[in-house]
């Protein structure tokens, strides 16, 4: 699923546990045999997905705001919203010309709590034209190249528009530079809280960044650019990721496009080859879910298995191709790389289904290709509107402890099974067992997100100081399945009846009053990371 509102989308990647589960077989138990290979001892360490870089994320990773501005809407004078003619661009994504009456306006800052950063902001740009803002305070200067404009907390989202460009020399290169940064933002694109938040994780996980799902990239000459007018549409750079996995010291994980072509995957491994600490090490994962329905690349990994004759049904020509595919792409990276000693190839699969699983890693040997099977063993309670129990209307009556009850007498013993039956698998082909994903799963689904009361009384049980207890179980039930690598998800985003992924909510959330955050961080300093800003 992915909905207009990319940010609530996450729902769709998670929901996919119940979409694939009705596709794929039972679980069937693990048979033992012998290992071809033992996997290397387990050294579980806590690793984050970043959210992603819409105009709403609340995040505020980069000090030019304008980094993750909305796409351009065409306006037209006295007309709707949204109703001016289709846009011409520049090859960066900035109107190459208006029509008489028209104007390309688009949003910053997206927010409606109260979090917007207070101060004065500096606009940047090179080229001939006007720039007008609106649900501002004030304009403070105004001149070519440079508009200087305050905005108080509680302002909410900025609007900014392109009133006029001068075709042969376009308003283009537009920053938006945070209060306290305008010396800075050249050499320092990263906000240093944001900085202070990860420094410590081992690793990175850039799926969201990445706008992994259904990504329209092909080729390398697709892919994202530096001067890109805004990050939110095809994602971040290369250069931005690997910038940030250096200055943290933490590992990247990279989720390569399903589109991409071999082209794409030699170019992508030589640049993180020339760009990377050499001391980091750098997991390679084909894509996202593929075995999740709900996404283009599931359906697209059942068309390409399908038409290799792989199997029949498009689920078990997906899972195969999956297999297939990521062996190709594990052994491009090794002849860049060399070798495989700086690699983790990453070959993903189902939490709840083990024989998903097996089905990925054996065809063809893949297994021989990679180092690590990834699942995302979620604490799942997942709640249709109506219809089998426990559901929404049932819920919604429930207090918050007899909903966090529920989760650790039924949704976490689940999730525990889940760990030991995948670990079977990945001892089974000497892999080792990583979590591309993980955390609390408390959900309305099928209608369940529409019940107001449900989704107040699941954010409740976020904030309720029983999480940390139900995490602490949580990790060490990880540590016990022989669990390596554990990347949660999310870092900071706000939470919705689309769920409450946010490890924190605002980029001013105060760490200290957030359970999950203490427990997630508490765990990784167990396991001797220097972690969590105080």
């Amino acid at each position: 699923m992915r909905l207009h509102a990319r940010g609530w989308a996450v729902v769709g990647l998670h929901l996919g546990l119940l979409v694939a589960c009705r596709a794929a077989p039972a679980p069937q138990a693990v048979q033992a045999a012998p290992a071809p290979r033992t996997a290397p001892a387990a050294d579980a360490k806590v690793g984050i997905n970043l959210s992603g870089l819409p105009d709403w994320n609340s995040e505020r990773p980069f000090v030019d705001a304008f980094r993750t501005s909305r796409e351009w809407i065409s306006q037209r004078q006295g007309a709707g919203w949204g109703q001016g003619p289709k846009l011409e661009l520049t090859p960066q994504g900035y109107p190459a010309r208006l029509e008489a009456g028209c104007f390309a306006e688009t949003l910053m800052l997206t927010d409606s709590a109260g979090h917007t950063p207070e101060g004065d902001y500096t606009c940047l740009y090179e080229g001939s034209g006007q720039i007008t803002f609106n649900n501002i305070d004030r304009v403070v200067s105004n001149e070519p190249g440079r508009i200087v404009f305050h905005t108080s907390r509680g302002k909410g989202t900025v609007f900014l528009a392109i009133r006029q460009t001068d075709p042969a020399n376009p308003v283009r290169h537009i920053k938006v530079i945070l209060p306290g940064y305008l010396e800075t933002w050249r050499n320092e694109p990263f906000r240093p809280e944001f900085l202070k938040m990860w420094r410590g994780v081992a690793c990175l996980r850039f799926m969201d960044w990445m706008e992994t799902n259904g990504s329209p990239i092909k080729s390398w000459a697709e892919r994202p650019q530096m001067d890109d007018a805004t990050w939110a549409r095809h994602g971040a750079p290369l250069e931005v990721m690997l910038e940030l996995a250096n200055r943290l010291d933490a590992a990247p994980w990279f989720c390569l496009p399903h589109l991409a072509d071999d082209d794409y995957v030699r170019q992508f491994a030589a640049q993180v080859k020339a760009q990377l600490k050499p001391t980091l090490k750098v997991y390679v994962e084909w894509s996202n879910e593929t075995w999740n329905g709900m996404f283009e690349q599931s359906r697209y990994a059942g068309r390409e298995g399908q038409a290799r004759h792989f199997a029949q049904q498009p689920w078990e020509a997906g899972w195969k191709y999956t297999g297939y595919r990521s062996a190709q792409i594990h052994r491009i990276w090794e002849e860049v790389f060399g070798g495989a000693t700086r690699l983790v190839r990453v070959l993903p699969t189902q939490a709840a289904n083990a024989y998903v699983s097996e089905r990925i890693v054996e065809f063809q040997n893949a297994w021989q290709t990679a180092d690590a099977l990834a699942v995302a063993p979620y604490i799942s309670l997942n709640l249709p509107a109506t219809g089998r129990e426990p559901n929404a209307a049932t819920v919604a009556g429930w207090t918050v402890e007899q909903l966090l009850d529920h989760v650790e007498r039924v949704s976490l013993p689940e999730c525990v099974k889940w760990m030991a039956a995948q670990q079977q698998v990945a001892a089974k082909f000497g892999l080792k067992l990583v979590a591309y994903e993980g955390g609390q799963h408390f959900v309305g689904v099928q209608g369940g997100e529409n019940n107001d009361a449900l989704t107040k009384l699941l954010q409740q049980a976020n904030r309720h100081p029983r999480m940390a207890t139900i995490y602490r179980a949580y990790f060490d039930a990880w540590e016990r399945a022989g669990g390596d690598l554990f990347c949660y998800f999310a870092s900071t985003s706000r939470w919705s009846k689309w769920g409450s992924w946010g490890i924190l909510e605002q980029w001013d959330d105060n760490p200290a009053e957030a359970p999950k955050f203490g427990a997630v961080m508490d765990w990784a300093k167990r396991r001797g990371q220097t972690v969590g800003a105080p």
